[in-house]
């Protein structure tokens, strides 16, 4: 089933306009959409999850209008936000099969059946008898993605997962997460490009309410090649450098020294190397170019 958006926006009370006739096209497996904090990811999320309504706009899901009909999409959606409280007394077990109740799952040997699948599924089913509340950051994000699979959903949301997880914790989140994401569409809302990279087919980045770039994390790095340069310069020259060159990101060497990344068609100078081109590079520069539209 394809997602598809159209003319969408939305602007709060307070003047700021979150999501600034944005029109796109999702279709199935992992989608990742990239934007730093404040871009309007999550009010995207929660416009599409139907926690809010846009001024403006259209959004189909399969034959589902969304905005017309929150209850058929709520049937088919898993949705997990950036953070969610549960009870503090409850085991992971225990609490399930309440929201499997809550999701009209009604007779107790269905309910046992897909407990136990998504408790397996997350890798949670030996710590089920376990409360939640004293659960790690990366088991509760598990947590998150075993009570949005109770209703088999065919759209599932996740917005910023991983922020504030330990490496390891985000590396068995995202394991679980590619695991389940394979047969229905998957929205992964996030500022860390390493995420996108790992795990998503398709993406797009997002700024300001706008998608300013709709593309695949292989195409976007595709497109570079032979327009990322590097070179090694002295921390103490680095304002100098901006002044010539559209520096995308600058990293420090052991040494102190500043490894510095610029976009250019043509090689900018003979001190600079070609480099291969990474996904960062590719967000850098949409934002870059987004810059003078910002006020």
């Amino acid at each position: 089933m394809k997602l598809v958006i159209k003319n969408l926006t939305k602007t709060y009370k307070n003047g700021v306009k979150a999501i600034d006739d944005l029109s796109i096209e999702i279709g199935s497996g992992m989608f990742g959409l990239l934007g730093p904090n404040g871009a309007g990811k999550s009010s995207l999320m929660r416009t599409i999850a139907t926690l809010q309504s846009p001024d403006s706009g259209s959004i189909m899901f399969g034959d589902i209008d969304v905005l017309k009909d929150n209850m058929s999409l709520r049937k088919v959606l898993g949705y997990l936000p950036q953070s969610f409280g549960v009870y503090p007394k409850m085991s992971a077990e225990e609490l399930l099969n309440y929201f499997a109740t809550l999701k009209g799952i009604s007779k107790k040997s269905e309910r046992d059946a897909i407990v136990k699948e998504v408790l397996e599924i997350t890798n949670l089913y030996e710590v089920r008898h376990k409360h939640v509340a004293g659960y790690s950051g990366g088991m509760k994000q598990r947590f998150g993605i075993a009570q949005l699979l109770l209703n088999n959903p065919k759209l599932i949301i996740v917005d910023e997962p991983t922020a504030g997880l330990d490496p390891a914790e985000r590396h068995r989140f995202l394991n679980v997460l590619r695991e389940v994401g394979t047969n229905c569409t998957v929205i992964f809302s996030t500022h860390i490009v390493e995420d996108v990279k790992e795990l998503c087919n398709e993406m797009a980045i997002l700024n300001g309410g706008k998608i300013l770039n709709h593309t695949t994390p292989q195409n976007a790095t595709k497109e570079l090649e032979g327009k990322i340069w590097t070179k090694i310069i002295e921390r103490e020259h680095l304002e100098q450098e901006e002044k010539l060159y559209k520096i995308l990101s600058s990293n420090y060497n052991q040494d102190n020294t500043l490894n510095v990344r610029v976009h250019s068609a043509e090689k900018p100078s003979e001190e600079f190397v070609a480099s291969t081109p990474q996904l960062d590079d590719v967000y850098f520069i949409a934002l870059k170019q987004d810059e003078p539209q910002l006020v």
